[in-house]
C-alpha cells in the first residue's frame, strides 16, 4: 500500500473561513475525509503547521519511507530556502500544490523556491489539485 503525506503550511488551517472567494468554504479536514474515501487503497497522512521548522521535521520524518509528499507550503513557498533544502535532502518525491492560481495573484507569489525540487506543480484548481497530485503518485 502506498503511503502519501499531504503537508500544508501556514494559514491553511483556516480553510473554510479564510477568504472563501479565493480558497472556498470547505475546511481541509472535511476535504481530507473525502480525499481518503477516493483512495481506499492508499495510506494518506495529513500534517499542517504554521511553523516552518515543524514542516521541515515532518519532511525528514517521512522523506525516506513514504511514496510521495503533496506539499502546499502556503506563504513559505515564496520565502523558504530551508523547505526547498529539506525536499532536496530526502528521497521521497514531492508535488507542489496551490489552491489558488499563484501566477494570477501578487507578483511576489509568482516565484516558488520549491518548484525546482518537486516533480511538478498544480495551481489554481482549488482543492482538486490535491487529488490530482495523489493520482500522480499512483501512476
Amino acid at each position: 500500500m502506498k503511503k502519501i503525506l499531504i503537508l500544508n503550511g501556514p494559514n491553511l488551517n483556516l480553510l473554510g473561513t479564510r477568504e472563501p472567494t479565493v480558497y472556498g468554504n470547505q475546511s481541509f479536514e472535511d476535504y481530507f475525509q473525502t480525499l481518503k474515501g477516493s483512495f481506499p487503497g492508499v495510506e494518506l497522512h495529513y500534517f499542517q503547521s504554521n511553523h516552518e521548522g515543524a514542516m521541515i521535521d515532518k519532511i525528514h520524518e517521512v522523506g525516506f519511507t513514504f511514496d510521495g509528499i503533496v506539499i502546499n507550503a502556503g506563504g513559505y513557498t515564496h520565502t523558504s530556502v530551508a523547505l526547498a533544502d529539506a525536499l532536496s535532502a530526502v528521497s521521497t518525491p514531492a508535488v507542489e500544490v496551490h489552491i489558488s492560481n499563484i501566477h494570477a495573484r501578487e507578483a511576489f507569489r509568482h516565484h516558488s523556491y520549491l518548484t525546482s525540487r518537486c516533480k511538478g506543480m498544480i495551481c489554481g484548481l482549488g482543492l482538486k489539485g490535491y487529488e490530482l497530485a495523489v493520482n500522480y503518485f499512483l501512476q
